[in-house]
């Protein structure tokens, strides 16, 4: 730092660093924790009756991690990166932004040690009780203002269209996070929620979807906005697609959770409007696709040598994949198929794996080296990585779909008297490989977090974190 240089002329790089490392430290402990769930499927008697680390107890823990953990700390990390680099300014309150960092530790820790203790408001994404979520509550209000402030003191006039996918993000989950935890506590640990029965239902698959929708898709966004076109040097293919892919996406998601809820006792109005507002999320999920990977029109070249960039490309390409199957799962006559069966596991995890995962690694391995002021201590390791990582996902994804389409067409077949064919315990002991092949996926991934870990760390041990200045606008 020069002498006529004062520190709020600095970008605010350190509650960065925090969350960029924290984001592979969550990554690996939520990817293990999976990992033992998925071994319990294939191997029940991994639990060894200790009650605590039973399937039902540590998936949860294995979800919240990944999700709020890994992807939280990616979209808390890239998005104050990204503010502050478009916007030509540093960070509005340094102290709310640490205070986002330790409390959304704080939220992480409790809900790896309250989940396998059973305290859970039982709702998928949203297990953790009133306490924590008081918690997560007061640190996105602080998250807010952070992001929020830092675009309203801005130095460009514009804003970038990241920034519009990072802020839709954090006021959509607001939202939802509020409505589904609307609960009356009746100790430290345990609560009411206050809806019943369908509506509750309802507003559990309205947060559930768009939980997926704005957390894991919209914020991710944000990344493939910024990150694609700076690891390429190429502008965005089409800056008018992107604002019309962000506004599409945001009316258009929100519609789409009653499709979780198909032959139940929804209203069947309901689910089809579900099911049709999911349909219409193909255009504007495949025009951002196209958006991201027509960024490299003229330079395609650069996959051949540059392992980030095709974790980058990779990632949107799964984002296609999985932005088609949804909708296509969303049809009533395919759902009738696919529902409750592993099929579901297949396409999550291919959202999950395929599109959050490998955009947040490429991610990763784009910034923290620029943090750190330094060269990435080896491609070849990012490469390997690649590699381990694509070839996990295929063997996870591709197992869950044929176990999947097994499971469905097992469940509905009849003999000519009209009675089932196999029984339940048939259809599980055929998926049986599968579950097995499924493990063997998630290692593959799970090796590939470790061998990034060892290589990220190789590169920042010993090294000054680096400060970068705020540049001056006429």
């Amino acid at each position: 730092m020069s002498a006529t240089t004062t520190p709020n002329e600095m970008y605010n790089y350190k509650v960065v660093r925090q969350f960029a490392i924290m984001t592979i430290v969550w990554g690996i402990i939520g990817m293990a924790v999976g990992l033992y769930a998925a071994g319990e499927l294939a191997w029940p008697a991994l639990n060894f009756d200790n009650p605590y680390i039973t399937f039902s107890l540590i998936r949860p823990v294995h979800t919240n991690l990944v999700i709020f953990g890994f992807g939280g700390c990616g979209l808390f990390a890239t998005s104050y990166y990204v503010v502050q680099r478009t916007c030509h300014t540093r960070l509005f309150s340094d102290k709310l932004a640490a205070f986002t960092f330790w409390g959304w530790q704080l939220v992480l820790v409790g809900a790896m040690f309250s989940l396998p203790l059973g305290y859970t408001s039982s709702k998928e994404y949203a297990e953790m009780e009133w306490p924590l979520d008081l918690v997560i509550l007061v640190v996105w209000v602080a998250y807010a203002v952070v992001f929020f402030g830092t675009i309203g003191r801005r130095r460009i006039r514009h804003i970038y269209v990241a920034n519009w996918f990072y802020g839709g993000f954090i006021l959509a989950i607001a939202i939802l996070h509020i409505f589904n935890n609307l609960e009356i506590p009746y100790s430290w640990f345990h609560s009411y929620g206050v809806y019943a029965g369908v509506q509750d239902a309802m507003v559990q698959w309205w947060y559930g979807h768009n939980a997926v929708g704005f957390l894991l898709t919209a914020g991710f966004l944000g990344m493939m906005y910024y990150f694609i076109p700076k690891q390429a040097n190429r502008p965005v293919y089409s800056y008018r697609l992107s604002v019309v892919h962000f506004w599409a996406l945001i009316f258009t998601y929100i519609w789409a959770g009653p499709h979780h809820l198909m032959y139940t006792a929804l209203p069947d109005w309901t689910q089809s409007l579900g099911m049709v507002f999911s349909l219409i999320l193909l255009a504007p999920s495949w025009g951002g696709m196209i958006n991201g990977i027509m960024t490299l029109s003229g330079a395609w070249y650069k996959l051949r040598t540059d392992p980030i960039l095709k974790f980058l490309i990779v990632a949107v390409s799964f984002y296609g994949m999985s932005t088609f199957e949804g909708p296509m799962m969303a049809i009533k006559t395919v759902n009738g198929l696919t529902h409750y069966t592993d099929w579901v596991i297949g396409h999550v995890h291919s959202g999950a794996l395929g599109w959050v995962a490998m955009i947040t690694i490429g991610s990763m391995y784009y910034l923290i080296p620029r943090l750190f002021g330094r060269e990435i201590h080896s491609l070849k390791l990012v490469e390997v990585h690649f590699w381990i990582a694509t070839v996990g996902i295929v063997l996870y994804v591709a197992s869950m779909w044929i176990a999947g389409l097994m499971e469905g067409l097992m469940w509905r077949a009849v003999n000519s008297d009209g009675t089932l064919t196999y029984s339940f315990i048939e259809s599980v002991a055929a998926v049986h490989p599968f579950y097995i092949v499924r493990f063997l996926g998630g290692a593959f991934f799970l090796s590939g977090m470790l061998l990034m870990a060892y290589n990220l760390m190789r590169t920042i041990v010993g090294v000054q974190p680096v400060e970068a200045p705020v540049p001056a606008v006429a």
